[in-house]
């Protein structure tokens, strides 16, 4: 065979053996690029979930609020309709006063007492001083006798 025969083919599988090394290369580069968009797609999708979710939340929270309100506006007139109608038809004086929130009767009675962790006074026995021995003057100190120094 010829010299350039050789060469011609040398070059052409040499060329050959580039477009797959090329194309092996592309295709490996290419895979992590269609990953990383399968990621972004996903993170796009669960971001959108995730608005969704918080708008969700938010008009829950909105539509609690208001029957809350519905709810407190509608005590606060059932218990003016009480009134009014206790005002009306009721001759019991006590019973008007509590209707009305007065808690005289309630200042009347004695409550019992809770139960506290200090004592009134000097004399408890939860005083802090309580069982201690009282500090001996300096005449006390040096009338009693006193243990030998070595």
């Amino acid at each position: 065979m010829n010299e350039s025969n050789i060469d011609w083919i040398l070059a052409i599988a040499c060329f050959l053996a580039g477009i797959g090394i090329g194309a092996l290369c592309y295709h490996l580069l290419n895979a992590n690029v269609a990953r990383n968009q399968k990621v972004r797609q996903r993170l796009a999708e669960t971001e959108l979930e995730l608005n969704q979710v918080k708008d969700a939340l938010n008009d829950h929270f909105a539509k609690v609020a208001d029957l809350a309100s519905s709810i407190q506006r509608q005590s606060h007139d059932l218990e003016q309709h009480l009134i009014q109608g206790a005002d009306k038809l009721v001759d019991d004086l006590k019973l008007k006063r509590r209707l009305h929130g007065n808690q005289e009767e309630a200042e009347e009675i004695d409550l019992p007492q809770v139960p506290r962790d200090y004592a009134d006074g000097t004399g408890g026995t939860l005083a802090e001083d309580y069982g201690i021995r009282q500090r001996r003057t300096t005449e006390q100190q040096d009338t009693a006798p006193q243990p030998p120094r070595y």
